[in-house]
């Protein structure tokens, strides 16, 4: 697993509406020996996810936790909250060649996964492609470094 950095938790967030799957994933990231940070939600009542996202992504860029996995109902909302952060490049995927692509080209450090439009075997497929692959670099590189916001 590459993307995963020593003695670094990896963040989960959610929302209710994703609340169920990151259980799996926790579990899931429990049977591989993997710490996570858990910021949230902890119940199915209705939340709101930026309460959640904001934390983890204040922690992903902090180097707190390295990376995160963040869900809600269809992966927007957590996602556009997310990315108003300017170290995190979060992806929405809902399937393994996304996430290769995510991480290949984007050096995605946070996955997002549509709570409600996802299988959990699926997820956690894509959760492994995550951990397991490596950014590429080269051509990509200029155009991550052009991403934040450069204040003028």
């Amino acid at each position: 697993m590459t993307i995963l950095k020593e003695k670094l938790p990896v963040g989960l967030c959610s929302d209710h509406a994703g609340f169920e799957l990151k259980g799996i994933i926790e579990g899931y990231l429990e049977s591989k020996g993997i710490s996570y940070k858990d910021f949230g939600t902890f119940s199915t009542e209705s939340c709101d996810y930026p309460d959640f996202a904001h934390p983890c992504a204040a922690a992903v860029e902090a180097g707190e936790v390295y990376p995160a996995i963040a869900i809600c109902g269809t992966g927007n909302g957590i996602a556009m909250t997310l990315n108003k952060h300017q170290g995190i490049r979060a992806a929405l995927c809902w399937k393994p060649e996304l996430v290769a692509l995510a991480r290949e080209h984007n050096n995605a450090n946070v996955l997002v996964l549509p709570g409600r439009f996802i299988e959990p075997e699926v997820a956690l497929e894509c959760v492994d492609v995550f951990f397991s692959t490596e950014f590429e670099g080269r051509r990509h590189e200029l155009r991550i470094e052009k991403i934040p916001v450069k204040q003028c």
